[in-house]
């Protein structure tokens, strides 16, 4: 059985790093995860081929030579897919779709015949047969969520990774909270379910002696869902690098309340945890009660992420507007948020309500519901009626995302955060490619672009005051160049 996978292209978002790529040599941010453990569930005597599309084309060999087409993929992928599916259809090539799009969407694609609904894992062996046997079934359901104890190591051999900025790996699946409008829940339910410590050592180790030692993205939506399981991780990660030396880093995504929490904190740090991503969404009480964000109530939001700062973490932040309580001051409140606590790498999205969750379900009765999420979540646009005015909130959303991401305004928020930050003294790995990226970067930043004299400013300022957080300051100034592009062409 020839089997060929497909990564559809992901379009430019703010997570794509397109417009630094180049600058670090790299061809995408993340690999395919789910493709890739996908394809260590098949048969290992079948003929198995990757194609991202992040990362090459697809040739018109690679598709004749395959028996099926497996793609996987997100809501913003979905233009890609559709060109897949033709290019499929083309050759006769039968088609089986997975992933989030797939599972709440499926039916906005009869152009694709065959479909699997959620966890693969459980799956798989009836899958196998199926394919083997000729008689593939149209849809494919999880009857559960699976133990991810079946979870095999992914198939690293399959790519390239020297084509990837961060590799990533998944300890856990599912969030304890309800948050209105999460899919996540919806996909992987409330329920936090994880991976034995070993299980997930196992992966890492794999990709160190495949020669990886950059950061890994542990890519569970809450980290620390799981606190008595997460402890036991860490612990054992410690003794891990402890024991091997690397130079991986991580960086993850966790809730507000892990500020609650010193030992894990410490522990998390002690582990190699650099960054991690919090849904902070807004300042406004009254729109995290109506989305029912109850991890992020009644707190000093900016005190919570300046104390993150202080452990060491580089604070990422989602941010929405849009809410049915957010008031026309919205957007003053995010950009003087966002600048005063520091959080550099800031996410702002309009609210968009997602297939299948609790927002699109109660806006739908509302009848407010307008048309389908793109997923992505930096174009300025809603796929509902929202309370206030449609172009209000539009205008406003390009006029914040181009503030936030305008040179000086950038830069000032790099000071607030290195003014809180404490790094770690980490084994500091400095390759030949970081090194080229930082002369691109001074070329790009402090000559060819607007904003050159701030960069200089910033540059020495932070050479000449803060050396120590020196490294930290330069690789937020390169990322910042492609969240000012994408600001500009919102």
């Amino acid at each position: 059985m020839n089997v060929l996978l497909v990564s559809p292209k992901t379009p430019d978002t703010f997570w794509s790093f397109k417009h630094v790529l180049r600058l670090v040599s790299r061809k995408a941010a993340f690999p395919p995860l789910g493709l890739l453990t996908v394809a260590a569930m098949l048969p290992r005597h079948w003929q198995i081929k990757l194609v991202d599309l992040n990362v090459t084309r697809l040739e018109e060999c690679d598709l004749r030579a395959a028996d099926v087409v497996m793609i996987s993929a997100m809501l913003v992928q979905e233009a890609s897919v559709r060109e897949v599916a033709a290019r499929c259809a083309a050759v006769g090539k039968p088609v089986i779709g997975g992933g989030p799009l797939f599972t709440t969407s499926h039916e906005s694609f009869p152009e694709i015949g065959h479909f699997v609904l959620g966890e693969a894992e459980e799956l798989m062996p009836k899958l196998v047969a199926d394919l083997e046997s000729g008689r593939l079934q149209r849809i494919y359901e999880a009857p559960s969520r699976p133990s991810l104890s079946l979870t095999p190591v992914p198939r690293w051999d399959l790519i390239n990774l020297k084509d990837y900025v961060t590799m990533a790996v998944q300890f856990s699946r599912g969030c304890p909270f309800d948050c209105e409008f999460c899919d996540i829940i919806v996909m992987n339910g409330r329920v936090p379910r994880t991976k034995a410590p070993a299980q997930l050592i196992a992966e890492l180790e794999a990709l160190r002696r495949l020669g990886w030692k950059d950061t890994v993205f542990i890519v569970d939506d809450n980290f620390i869902g799981n606190r008595v399981q997460t402890r036991q991780l860490l612990r054992e990660l410690i003794a891990w690098r402890q024991r091997t030396r690397t130079t991986m880093t991580f960086l993850t995504e966790a809730s507000i309340n892990l500020v609650d929490d010193l030992e894990l904190r410490r522990l998390m740090i002690a582990a190699g945890f650099r960054k991690v991503f919090i849904g902070i969404e807004t300042p406004a009480e009254e729109s995290l009660q109506e989305c029912r964000k109850v991890q992020n109530q009644g707190r000093d939001l900016a005190a919570a992420v300046q104390t993150l700062q202080r452990d060491g973490f580089e604070v990422m932040g989602g941010f929405i507007v849009g809410f049915d309580h957010d008031t026309p001051d919205i957007f003053r409140r995010q950009f003087e948020f966002i600048q005063q606590s520091g959080v550099v790498t800031a996410m702002v999205g309009l609210l968009n309500a997602l297939p299948q969750t609790r927002l699109w379900k109660r806006l739908k009765n509302e009848g407010r519901l307008e048309s389908q999420s793109t997923g992505n979540n930096t174009q300025a646009c809603l796929n509902f009626k929202p309370r206030l005015a449609k172009e209000f909130l539009e205008s406003g959303y390009r006029d914040l995302m181009r503030r936030l991401y305008e040179p000086r305004t950038y830069y000032r928020r790099i000071q607030t955060f290195l003014k809180h930050y404490q790094p770690t003294r980490d084994r500091l790995r400095l390759s030949w490619i970081d090194f080229c990226a930082f002369v691109k970067s001074q070329w790009l930043l402090g000559v060819r672009y607007r904003g050159r004299l701030a960069y200089w400013g910033f540059f020495w300022r932070t050479l000449l005051l803060q050396p120590h957080k020196f490294r930290a300051a330069m690789e937020l100034a390169i990322v910042g160049l492609h969240f000012r592009r994408l600001a500009w062409q919102l």
